[in-house]
């Protein structure tokens, strides 16, 4: 990567992190987002290896604060995680070209922005009913394989889901998504490395201003605010990258 993109790479990346943590994910999506505005963008297996690696350590420090905080349910995570673990891998082992990578991208952002953008509401109550496992298991292994390709770790897609089906609470759908995207982003990880090695740009800085802003979003989303603001100002961001790649693709 041109050091010259650090200047505001650097600075961008600890604030995704943070906002990201705070709701309870890694931040991989927005990471993606970010890369993708960057005239010399990494290749696909070097975009996504990064973005799981930052996803890695943001969702670990975000389900460790929510998990500390009470808000962690091990039966309500367990059959996406099961189902999801040896999908990502797969999802990890398959590789696409340029132009299928960047399509699959920007639909994956394009949802990102429509789960974070979209309140719902009536959601606030303190039960929640068991997860369906006929329904649960074959989401979350479709979720898994995205997440693999992609390199997203899957929680955009799982917390909507979660909360329409009240199947959790809000602050149960965070700690949930982060456990998901922690083990996806692990998974995918593996997949990689087995098919030809983790591919990484000069991305140390990234991984450092990632790292600084996920412990103090994670520490702030389980303890302090609800985020409905910065989900909003989040998607604005994730819609413009998915034009982006679009339109590009269209060129």
């Amino acid at each position: 990567m041109d050091p010259m993109l650090l200047w505001w790479l650097v600075p961008s990346f600890f604030v995704v992190s943070l906002l990201y943590a705070s709701i309870g994910h890694g931040g991989a999506s927005g990471y993606l987002a970010l890369l993708s505005f960057s005239p010399a963008a990494l290749a696909p297996d070097q975009m996504a290896t990064t973005a799981l690696t930052l996803n890695l350590i943001v969702a670990g420090m975000g389900w460790l604060a929510f998990a500390r905080a009470g808000h962690f349910v091990g039966r309500l995570a367990w059959p996406f995680l099961a189902a999801s673990v040896p999908a990502a891998f797969v999802g990890g082992l398959m590789p696409v070209s340029v132009r299928l990578y960047q399509v699959l991208l920007a639909i994956a952002l394009g949802v990102a922005a429509i789960r974070l953008a979209v309140t719902l509401r009536g959601r606030d109550e303190d039960r929640a009913v068991k997860p369906n496992l006929a329904l649960a298991l074959p989401v979350g292994g479709g979720i898994g394989w995205l997440s693999g390709v992609v390199g997203v770790g899957g929680g955009v897609f799982l917390g909507p889901l979660l909360l329409l089906l009240r199947w959790a609470t809000p602050k149960q759908t965070a700690a949930a998504s982060a456990a998901f995207i922690l083990v996806n982003s692990a998974a995918g990880l593996g997949g990689r490395a087995v098919r030809s090695g983790l591919e990484y740009g000069s991305f140390a800085p990234l991984l450092a201003a990632a790292l600084i802003g996920g412990l103090f979003g994670a520490h702030l989303g389980a303890n302090h605010f609800s985020g409905r603001t910065i989900k909003r100002a989040l998607a604005v961001v994730l819609l413009v990258a998915a034009a982006k790649l679009l339109i590009t693709q269209g060129t």
